[in-house]
């Protein structure tokens, strides 16, 4: 039911067309600051992801003189504030300006590729497999899933420190990358380390972790002499931090209790020109490595042994 039902005077239209105008000064305004909202988050965006800053609308309204009022044009422009598009913040903490890539192991569309992971790929010493599907649990919780959530609370980790981290991939491609692109990726990306995230597959009663460092290979494309070095650095620094935060104790059947092995027969370690390293965190096969490995807070522990050796070696 309408307030007033009666006529409006003309003093009243004069008001009344006032009021328009204050008005349409404040629709650009609240506009701009709501599509501000909405490209930084406010309607629930992904965390993981950098803010996609929209551009602010330039609105004019104008507004007509009514009746015998003279009423002048008013054309109002939406000025966005100061804080209404920030620039994005540099990283700061103890790791900013390090590159890290994450290499989640397999994939989880893997299986659905058997032709496309079979293909042959040159890894410097023979050629091999494009990929793997990984190994699972007995009731079939997968390497490829374990990996990837590992990879998600690492890289939350090292953000909070500084670190540009970036994955070889995230589970949104079919399959792969192969062995040889997974390398690739950490080369082109310049990082300071790269570690490749696996869980083992060998028979019950074999337990425990252990870090696989690239052993000194020159041949076809492969030359690791300048990253053996510090990949062991990097590798052992892990080794420790992982004990530390999980409690799990070295591998029992690779490593000689040392937690650490030496490989010529892999390709990510094989072509990679930046400090790189595998760690198999437990046996899938194993029924007590299983429940830890299915276990989200010893998964959380696992991914702070990762970021605290990572932040060692590159703080060192």
């Amino acid at each position: 039911m309408p307030y007033d039902s009666e006529s409006p005077s003309p003093a009243r239209r004069r008001l009344r067309g006032n009021l328009v105008i204050a008005t349409a000064a404040l629709v650009p305004t609240c506009l701009a600051g709501w599509l501000v909202w909405q490209a930084m988050g406010g309607s629930g965006g992904q965390d993981d992801k950098p803010p996609r800053v929209l551009p602010l609308p330039s609105a004019s309204v104008a507004v007509p003189p009514s009746g015998n009022a003279k009423l002048p044009t008013v054309t109002v422009t939406a000025t966005p504030s100061p804080s209404a598009s920030p620039r994005p913040a540099r990283p700061t903490g103890p790791l900013a300006g390090r590159v890290v890539v994450i290499d989640p192991g397999h994939n989880p569309g893997n299986f659905k590729h058997p032709t496309e992971i079979n293909r042959q790929v040159d890894i410097g010493t023979n050629k091999k497999e494009c990929d793997t599907t990984g190994t699972a649990t007995r009731d079939g919780y997968t390497e490829a899933a374990f990996t990837l959530d590992v990879a998600h609370r690492l890289r939350a980790l090292l953000e909070k420190q500084g670190a540009t981290v970036s994955y070889t991939q995230d589970g949104e491609r079919a399959f792969g990358p192969c062995v040889d692109e997974r390398a690739r990726i950490g080369n082109t990306a310049k990082a300071d380390a790269v570690v490749s995230v696996h869980a083992d597959g060998a028979p019950e009663g074999d337990r425990g972790f252990h870090v696989i460092l690239p052993a000194l290979v020159k041949a076809g494309k492969a030359d690791t002499a300048a990253i053996v070095g510090p990949s062991r650095e990097l590798g052992v620094r892990i080794a420790g931090k992982f004990v530390a935060a999980t409690g799990t104790a070295a591998s029992n059947y690779v490593g000689d209790g040392t937690g650490l092995d030496v490989r010529k027969d892999l390709g990510g370690l094989n072509l990679s020109t930046v400090p790189k390293v595998f760690i198999e965190c437990g046996n899938m096969q194993d029924s007590r490595d299983a429940g830890l490995l299915k276990s989200a807070q010893w998964r959380q522990k696992a991914a702070q042994g990762l970021a605290d050796g990572i932040g060692s070696f590159l703080l060192k």
